[in-house]
């Protein structure tokens, strides 16, 4: 039996994990930094609804977004660990697998607290539409984070986990990675969207109506091509976007710096700790450490679950 509160014994499992032959490029890594990313970026200050705490994906009111497709497999990787640490909150593991995965690629020690919750029912759960579109550019990059809090230098810190991973037809509608090495966390995101001639690809469909593709020096025709979404593309539409593209793409310790510091915010966001470290309901309802059980070990929809709103529990019946 693992003891309680050892999260360094789950950091090392989750390490353990990371390469998987029979994934993308053989490492889950970055579906789990993507997994960590969603978990929090529901947040809006405005509301002070959203963000990290609860594992809303757990529900199908979220896990069901559409903005969510695939994340049904990041959360399957780590449900061994879970019932190793039954102990340990879906909220925390989540996004502790996130900031190890980033570390392990090779990227930047990122802060993290634990003592986020999860929630016993969908009722504080926010609307869907909160998180990025790909299809979208910087306007509706502005939109999505200023609402979470974040300025523009942050924005275009946070895109940089694109360096990571792949998009796939059947998820997004989009496909292809970013950059050649897409499990190896680097500035290399910003010195492609400067340096290659990107070209527009039509795609016609639903959600994703077209991309961006390029091919860098010595790619074969038969190589696939790789890849930006109208919303990465646009980092370098807009001036203010553009001069932290070229200082990152410039200066990798600097982007190594401030990628650490806005995706520690990033985790945090929607977290109110007691005294003891735990966070609180909605900033207002006390909460205890109590994980909410294992669930299944194969990917499957979320659960439909109707919300209790008349109470409140950090130990989640599912």
């Amino acid at each position: 039996m693992s003891k309680e509160g050892d999260f360094d014994a789950v950091r090392k499992d989750i390490e353990a994990i990371l390469k998987q032959k029979g994934y993308d490029d053989g490492h889950i890594g970055p579906v789990l930094v993507r997994l960590a990313w969603h978990a929090s970026g529901t947040y809006c200050k405005d509301t002070d609804t959203g963000g990290s705490n609860g594992a809303g994906m757990r529900y199908e009111k979220e896990g069901g977004d559409p903005a969510n497709a695939g994340l049904q497999h990041a959360r399957v990787f780590v449900e061994p660990i879970k019932r190793k640490y039954p102990w340990i909150t879906y909220s925390d593991l989540w996004t502790l697998a996130g900031v190890v995965a980033i570390r392990s690629m090779g990227g930047p020690d990122i802060p993290w607290k634990a003592g986020r919750s999860d929630f016993d029912d969908d009722s504080l759960l926010p609307p869907r539409g909160r998180l990025p579109d790909g299809s979208q550019a910087q306007d509706h990059l502005r939109h999505i984070f200023y609402r979470m809090g974040f300025n523009d230098q942050e924005i275009v810190a946070l895109s940089g986990a694109h360096n990571l991973g792949r998009c796939h037809a059947d998820r997004s509608g989009f496909e292809g990675a970013w950059v050649n090495n897409p499990t190896r966390f680097s500035n290399q995101y910003y010195k492609l969207l400067l340096k290659l001639k990107w070209q527009k690809k039509d795609l016609n469909r639903e959600g994703a109506p077209w991309q961006w593709v390029a091919t860098t020096p010595g790619m074969d025709e038969d190589d696939e091509p790789l890849m930006m979404l109208p919303t990465d593309y646009s980092l370098t539409q807009d001036a203010e976007f553009k001069k932290w593209v070229e200082k990152y793409a410039e200066d990798q310790d600097l982007f190594f710096d401030h990628f650490s510091k806005v995706f520690a915010k990033l985790v945090e966001l929607g977290v109110y700790r007691d005294e003891d470290g735990v966070a609180r309901f909605n900033n207002l309802t006390k909460g205890k450490y109590e994980s909410a059980p294992p669930k299944s070990l194969t990917p499957g929809a979320p659960e439909r679950r109707p919300a209790q709103v008349t109470h409140i529990s950090t130990k989640a019946r599912l």
